[in-house]
C-alpha cells in the first residue's frame, strides 16, 4: 500500500506563487507514472500534469509555462511549483501515482486512468 501526503497548500493573491510537495511511502523510482491532478467541488477532476519513470514532463494547455513538476529520488517527494498563479487554479490538488505501465498522454486526459493510489489533497485558492 502505497501513502501520498500532499502538502503546501495555501491562499494566495493573482500571481503569486506556491510549491506544493507530495511525500511518498515508497521510492519515487519504483512509479512508473506521477500525476498532479485539480478538482473543483462540483466539477470533473483535471489533469494538471504527470511524469514518467525516465523524467519526461507533460502538462495541460492550461498550466503549461507556468507550472513545473519535479522529483527527488532522494527525499522520496515529488513536487508541482505554482507560478503566475491564476483565480481559475483555485483547487484541490492531489498527487498520484501508478505502480504500472500508465503513459502520460493517457492520464492527463482520461482524469487519471492507470494511476492506483492517491493522496488526500491540498487546497490551492488565488484571489483577484
Amino acid at each position: 500500500q502505497v501513502q501520498l501526503v500532499e502538502s503546501g497548500g495555501d491562499s494566495v493573491q493573482f500571481g503569486g506563487s506556491l510549491r506544493l510537495s507530495c511525500a511518498t511511502s515508497g521510492s519515487v523510482s519504483d512509479y512508473y507514472t506521477i500525476g498532479w491532478f485539480r478538482q473543483v467541488s462540483g466539477k470533473q477532476r483535471e489533469g494538471v500534469s504527470c511524469m514518467e519513470s525516465d523524467g519526461r514532463t507533460f502538462y495541460s494547455d492550461s498550466v503549461k509555462g507556468r507550472f513545473a513538476m519535479s522529483s527527488d529520488n532522494v527525499k522520496n517527494m515529488v513536487y508541482l511549483q505554482l507560478n503566475d498563479l491564476k483565480p481559475e487554479d483555485t483547487a484541490v490538488y492531489y498527487c498520484a501515482v501508478a505502480v504500472s505501465p500508465a503513459p502520460c498522454v493517457v492520464v492527463i486526459q482520461t482524469d487519471g486512468r492507470g494511476l492506483d493510489y492517491w493522496g488526500q489533497g491540498t487546497q490551492v485558492t488565488v484571489s483577484s
